[in-house]
């Protein structure tokens, strides 16, 4: 079938994925006629001009559409065009009123001077210097996207990367990457290889050119970072970059050998191993060692009158200590260093607070810090002090040109504080606990909190971990349940998990049930039905202090499936409430959402005024308003909003139901936990025991006993190379 092409101006824009640039759209012709139009057509605006080469295709639902394969864009021209463009909202700021009144003052030169003279837009009415300044960018931004979008669809990249690639590179981009395509590779853009590598040869590049050779070996290097390795052996890694790309291991072990001359990788020996690490992995892991020692080197006389302080601290708890419990206080009084670990109900809490009296007596000055938002909430509830992720401590920040991440505080300003207390350490990888050592003074106490049993760390290593096992620091593991705790068939139940026993499922006078299904559909439905009737109505627990956890994000209890069902239930569409797709979501007004990475940069403003910046991995919020002309969606997380542009909306999914290993840090009221099936990596112990120490009050397993079964049974946890352990022991 013979190409056509149609021209013509957009007349409404139907519907338009972020993700992948996939749009709907009604073309009004030249020839009077509208059509629907498909394709990938990145941010089409209302009023644009297009140049359309496709053919026309009958959908069985929607009819005759014209599917669109090429395109050009055609910026309008005349006064009356440009009009109707910025009217329609089509440059962000800019609005109908606002519209007129630029053209009426530029005419046919507005986009021009949108363009390369922003500034000029303060000569109208109601624009100000940097509203006019913000127009410019706006306009420049949307230019540059949509032809880098463009460009990336052509060559079958992923569109999202485009948003990445332009703040990275900027007007630059196709260029540069014409010139070198595997600057994708780049670790801030996430890249998928082997996208990025079809380019690559499309472009011409040669299967041994050492560009290709080189991404391929950094490519599994940083690919095996999310799989909690720091390292990976020499053989290892030429075996896996040699299939990667088709290469002999002649051609690998070359490259290798280059990056390290370019002090890209780091070569170490390690139990008679040779290892290969990316440059700050390696930096990081010795670094870390370094400082642990140190301060586990620096030692402290008893405080005066110790035995009156811990008195005193025991009297503000209410409570009295076991033996353990005081050793605990007392090395954190007389050691530069401490670890403290444990199950639920074994006391880590009572300890943390008689720290901070005694700390507070001998006056010093302590910060309080978790790896997540929802883990330094709960360690402000559960201290009374005030406490913050380990990222917005160190003053976490972007550097505009390099999109790099940065921390304020470090060597040369460390932080104010003569004691560092962190929590949930099983969170925390080799590269954010290098940050926060390089960021505590040297004559500073550092104590670290943790359950080893946990999931290990989303990034790189397991630092936790690999210091108890080192068995070189000082640590305190805490191994009685209190007599309070023992009344609580969760802390018993995850004590039992723990040490491979079948939790105890038949007790209904509990905290702790167990619901069986017949079916996944079943489960499914039994998980909705608590959620939205049965806890609340039956229990007095609201629905939004019910949290939803499922070990995968597949199948009919998976977290997508979960979700869709949950929030036709708790959160159902209505005139009122606006909403906004984007890929396979419909997010809605009223919405219980999850931030899904790091964002250093994007604003935040709380109630009492205060703007700052960060929102971080697993923070937890609800949609409080969805704007639709100005395309953003405001997001409540605890005491303050965060203002999202509808292209940065992948940073976001919905958190009625979140997978096991997204909710850790976190603590709820109560907790419905999917017990139903999927992959034996995901069934295994360690979820089962993280999952259960989620819930405060209550727990419902909704499931199958035998799935219950499998994951007590399989104490299999993936083997993470890492090397910290080692050098640990080789320093003492």
């Amino acid at each position: 079938m013979e190409p056509e092409i149609l021209q013509g101006t957009i007349a409404s824009v139907i519907y338009q994925n972020y993700d992948n640039g996939y749009a709907v759209l009604r073309l009004s012709c030249e020839d009077g006629q509208t059509v629907t139009v498909v394709g990938t057509i990145p941010l089409p605006s209302v009023g644009e001009k297009l140049l359309v080469t496709g053919k026309w295709v009958s959908h069985a639902n929607y009819g005759k559409q014209f599917e669109a394969e090429f395109l050009e864009r055609l910026m309008p021209q005349t006064t009356n065009e440009i009009l109707a463009f910025l009217s329609a909202r089509s440059v962000k700021g800019i609005g109908p009123v606002l519209a007129g009144r630029i053209v009426k003052k530029f005419g046919d030169q507005t986009l021009i001077i949108l363009e390369r003279e922003p500034e000029r837009l303060s000569e109208v009415s109601g624009i100000s210097m940097p509203k006019a300044i913000a127009a410019g960018e706006a306009f420049r931004l949307q230019i540059g996207m949509r032809q880098l979008m463009e460009f990336f669809a052509l060559h079958h990249l992923p569109a999202e990367l485009a948003v990445k690639t332009y703040k990275l590179y900027g007007e630059q981009a196709i260029d540069l990457l014409y010139d070198d395509p595997y600057l994708l590779m780049d670790e801030e853009l996430e890249a998928p290889f082997g996208a990025v590598d079809r380019f690559a040869i499309e472009l011409g590049i040669a299967a041994d050119d050492p560009r290709r050779v080189e991404a391929g070996i950094v490519f599994e290097l940083q690919y095996n970072q999310t799989m909690g390795h720091v390292f990976l052996p020499k053989d290892k890694l030429i075996a896996a970059a040699g299939q990667l790309i088709s290469a002999d291991s002649e051609t690998i072990t070359a490259g290798i050998q280059r990056l390290l001359s370019a002090e890209r990788l780091a070569s170490d020996f390690l139990a008679n191993m040779e290892v290969i690490y990316l440059e700050p992995l390696y930096k990081a892991e010795l670094y870390c060692c370094e400082r642990l020692k140190a301060f586990a080197s620096s030692t402290y006389p008893e405080p005066a009158a110790f035995s009156k302080k811990l008195k005193k601290a025991a009297e503000a708890g209410k409570v009295d200590y076991s033996p353990t419990q005081e050793q605990a206080i007392r090395q954190a009084a007389t050691s530069g260093l401490l670890i403290i670990t444990g199950g639920p109900g074994t006391g880590k809490t009572t300890i943390l607070q008689g720290v901070l009296s005694l700390y507070d007596q001998m006056g010093l000055s302590t910060v309080l810090c978790a790896p997540t938002g929802r883990a330094s909430k709960r360690l402000t509830e559960v201290t009374g002090r005030e406490a913050s992720t380990i990222h917005r401590l160190l003053g976490a920040g972007i550097e505009p040109r390099s999109g790099r991440l940065f921390f304020t505080h470090d060597e040369r300003n460390p932080l104010r504080a003569d004691a560092v207390i962190v929590d949930e350490m099983s969170m925390v990888d080799i590269a954010l606990l290098s940050s926060l050592l390089q960021a505590i003074r040297p004559n500073a106490r550092l104590i670290l909190v943790g359950d080893p049993d946990q999931l290990p760390p989303v990034g790189p290593g397991f630092p936790l971990n690999d210091m108890l096992r080192a068995n070189v620091l000082p640590s305190v593991r805490l191994t009685e349940i209190f007599r309070q705790a023992q009344q609580s068939l969760i802390v018993m139940n995850a004590h039992r998990v723990n040490r491979g026993q079948m939790p105890e499922l038949r007790n209904v006078k509990s905290d702790f049930f167990f619901i069986g299904a017949r079916s996944e559909e079943e489960a499914a439905q039994t998980i909705a039905g608590l959620c939205s009737k049965r806890l609340p109505q039956n229990m007095g627990i609201p629905a939004d202090q019910i949290q939803v956890l499922t070990p995968t994000k597949k199948g009919g209890t998976g977290t997508v499936e979960l979700n869709r069902r949950l929030q036709a239930c708790l959160n159902p569409a209505a005139p009122n409430k606006r909403e906004k797709r984007f890929g396979e979501y419909i997010f809605r007004e009223g919405d219980r959402v999850m931030q899904i990475r790091n964002n250093y940069d994007i604003l935040w403003k709380k109630d009492d005024g205060t703007i700052g910046a960060g929102v971080f991995n697993g923070d937890v919020g609800s949609i409080c308003h969805i704007d639709q002309d100005n395309e953003e969606l405001t997001v409540r997380f605890d005491d303050r909003e965060v203002i999202y542009d509808f292209t940065e909306l992948s940073e976001l999914e919905p958190a009625f139901a979140m997978t096991v290993h997204k909710s850790q840090g976190s603590e709820y009221q109560a907790v419905v936990l999917s017990v139903w099936g999927g992959s034996p990596y995901l069934l295994n112990r360690s979820i089962l025991y993280t999952a259960i120490t989620r819930a405060r009050n209550l727990l419902v397993l909704v499931g199958r006993e035998d799935t219950v079964a499998a994951m007590t049974e399989n104490a299999k946890v993936g083997r993470r190379y890492t090397g910290l352990k080692l050098r640990l022991q080789e320093l003492s």
